[in-house]
């Protein structure tokens, strides 16, 4: 069973889902939001590395999507998003989890079938592959979504590793 602990960071919520892999499926394990719109920048950086440490420790994931920086708005919101990124891919590698990195069109590809999917659909996907009784906010959602993704993206690099060896071992290259 793969454990993968899904991140969608932001300076005032960042996103958090844990996803298992269940032989074809997938399991939700738990998801949420760290809110820390009140708190002056480096405590919220404090809290979304803290917390995030606190669900890696709880949880137990064997590794970590987040996702890319992309910037929409403005150069200021792009920065504060990069470090808040950085509070919760530390927590990750301090904790010793892969870190890995999708954009948002790779993870809308990945659930929905095209990088251009919008919140809604990512939602309802994401609640469709669960099992969901709801979908789960937008910020929980996405972070959900980059779990899924790097789920998706690993069985795929599997099934790729595994035809490509068998290949080689029918028909050696030419030395």
């Amino acid at each position: 069973m793969n454990r993968i602990l899904g991140v969608d960071p932001g300076s005032r919520i960042t996103g958090f889902g844990i996803v298992e892999s269940a032989g074809r499926g997938y399991h939700h394990v738990t998801s949420g939001m760290i809110r820390t719109a009140s708190a002056p920048f480096p405590e919220r950086l404090r809290i979304i590395f803290e917390d995030l440490t606190a669900l890696i420790r709880d949880f137990n994931p064997q590794s970590m999507a987040i996702e890319q920086v992309h910037v929409r708005q403005n150069v200021a919101s792009a920065l504060k998003l990069g470090q808040a990124r950085g509070a919760a891919i530390c927590a990750g590698a301090v904790a010793g989890l892969a870190v890995h990195e999708y954009t948002p069109a790779e993870a809308k590809q990945a659930l929905a079938g095209h990088g251009g999917a919008d919140k809604h659909q990512v939602q309802t996907m994401v609640r469709l592959l669960l099992g969901l009784p709801a979908a789960p906010s937008e910020d929980a959602a996405d972070a959900l979504a980059m779990a899924l993704c790097h789920l998706h993206q690993s069985a795929f690099s599997s099934r790729v590793a595994t035809a490509t060896a068998r290949q080689w071992k029918q028909r050696p290259p030419n030395g």
